[in-house]
């Protein structure tokens, strides 16, 4: 390889008669070297069907995404393809840890990635040659302010120009950037059925989700959808606040395949459940935060078909005091074969709502987290909730409030912990969970802020003693499971 190297015009000459096996370890001592043009002519002769570009380095120069590119260039542009040409797709994903460090073997045994949905049955005699199947990149995207990042801005002009030609794939794609222009630009250069994971964070007027929402409702294959940051105080009209919600919801309703829906601080939900839930493929995922909720919703949330089997519920800050139990008792006992992450937080859960929804969640035996953080209950009621988790085999980790009789009036209504009263409340608490003989682990959380995620925490030691700790709330995805 270093004899053939030395000579790159030699090299290019040479690869129609270089054993497969070296391919792999040829292609990465020319990277190495920084040959551009005999890595274009190995992508061109690359005799396996995926090239994993990806995991190449961690970064991969901008150099070699242009070679790469140059030779599918070439490739695509032939009559007469090389005569063991077997590439179909170009992954830029970091997909295949240590892929090209084990070589030939495991290299031949990359498959293309499940990433575009099955096409219908063709029929006889309709089928592409294969020269006419286009080719597939397949990368991750993340669209966010200021400057883009070369190898992306590179990789997304390139294929809108070549779309006809080459589809560029993305099975994740992240929206940091109120930018209509920078959002546009990026959808217009990926297949939008590919995408199956989007992520959307950022601040977003009516004129980018309006332009957006038609573009939603084409990622038919979309699995999980995390939207966060569209306030109603940024639109101003009521009644066009609701004309609105009408319409994002008929978007989202047109998603069928999804199994996690994640919604933070969207003004369109309120009384859009109905809309946005038609799917009936099961949620494994379902977090709603900071948004306006009806009753009603969280009674459809209890009698939808796509609810049947849920994992993962957290309901955060959500004003649910005046709300009857009810729905929210039948959704946990639908759920209690299933449901392995509960989180109710800083809902305004009240004594009498926790009580009549405990015997359903006592029967939920496959929960493993349980947290109940910002609610405020009294000291009765909060041993009557750690007494039914205590019999739940599976639960590893508890996080709840503390509770009233830890403040003072009027502290209570200020959040303001009184140190006497509390440590008595420990004490008890402590002596509570030795008497019940559980290895859960017990933390009292005394203080939260949502805006920067992190919270104060008092968890109690295998050795009866409380420990105070500063760290960040649990998030959904890093939940126990």
């Amino acid at each position: 390889m270093h004899s053939l190297l030395s000579n790159p015009s030699l090299a290019i000459s040479a690869l129609e008669d270089v054993p497969v096996l070296l391919f792999p370890s040829l292609f990465l001592e020319a990277y190495a070297q920084g040959l551009t043009e005999v890595l274009k002519a190995m992508v061109q002769a690359w005799p396996f069907p995926c090239l994993p570009l990806g995991d190449l380095t961690e970064s991969p120069e901008l150099e070699t995404l242009k070679a790469a590119l140059d030779g599918l260039d070439l490739l695509v542009a032939k009559k007469d393809r090389p005569s063991r040409w077997k590439l179909h797709v170009l992954d830029l994903r970091s997909a295949y840890p240590n892929i090209w460090k084990r070589g030939y073997p495991h290299m031949m045994r990359v498959s293309c990635p499940d990433i575009l949905p099955e096409e219908p049955t063709a029929r006889p005699g309709s089928e592409k040659p294969e020269e006419q199947q286009p080719l597939m990149i397949v990368a991750d995207l993340t669209i966010k302010d200021g400057p883009q990042d070369a190898f992306q801005a590179y990789l997304l002009g390139w294929a809108r120009k070549r779309k006809a030609r080459v589809q560029l794939c993305c099975r994740q794609l992240q929206i940091l950037s109120p930018s209509t222009h920078q959002i546009q630009k990026a959808l217009r250069a990926v297949r939008p059925d590919s995408i199956r994971e989007l992520v959307v964070n950022s601040f977003w007027h009516r004129e980018t989700m309006k332009r957006f929402a038609p573009s939603l409702s084409r990622m038919k294959n979309l699995e999980l959808l995390d939207f966060s940051k569209m306030s109603a105080h940024v639109y101003t009209s009521r009644s066009r606040n609701f004309w609105y919600s009408r319409k994002y919801a008929a978007h989202l309703g047109q998603l069928q395949r999804l199994q996690e829906l994640r919604l933070h601080d969207v003004f369109f939900l309120r009384g859009q459940l109905p809309a946005i839930l038609r799917s009936q493929t099961p949620l494994k995922t379902l977090s709603l935060t900071a948004c306006p909720l009806k009753e009603a919703d969280l009674r459809f949330l209890s009698q939808c078909p796509c609810t049947r089997r849920l994992k993962h519920l957290r309901l955060r800050s959500l004003l649910m005091a005046d709300f009857s139990p009810e729905p929210l008792r039948a959704l946990l006992e639908h759920v209690a074969g299933t449901l392995e992450t509960l989180a109710l937080e800083d809902c305004a859960i009240t004594d009498g709502q926790l009580s009549a929804i405990l015997p359903a969640l006592g029967r939920c035996s496959q929960l493993r987290f349980l947290s109940f953080y910002g609610n405020r209950i009294s000291m009765a009621t909060l041993h009557s909730l750690l007494s039914h988790t205590a019999s739940l085999g599976r639960l590893s980790q508890g996080l709840y409030p503390a509770p009233l009789e830890s403040f003072l009036p009027p502290d209570w209504c200020l959040g303001h912990i009184h140190p006497e009263a509390f440590a008595q409340v420990r004490a008890r608490l402590a002596q509570a969970w030795r008497d019940s003989g559980t290895t859960q682990k017990l933390q009292i959380c005394t203080d939260f802020c949502h805006r920067r995620h992190k919270g104060q925490f008092y968890s109690l030691g295998s050795d009866g003693y409380w420990v105070v700790m500063h760290e960040a709330l649990p998030a959904l995805s890093a939940l126990p499971v």
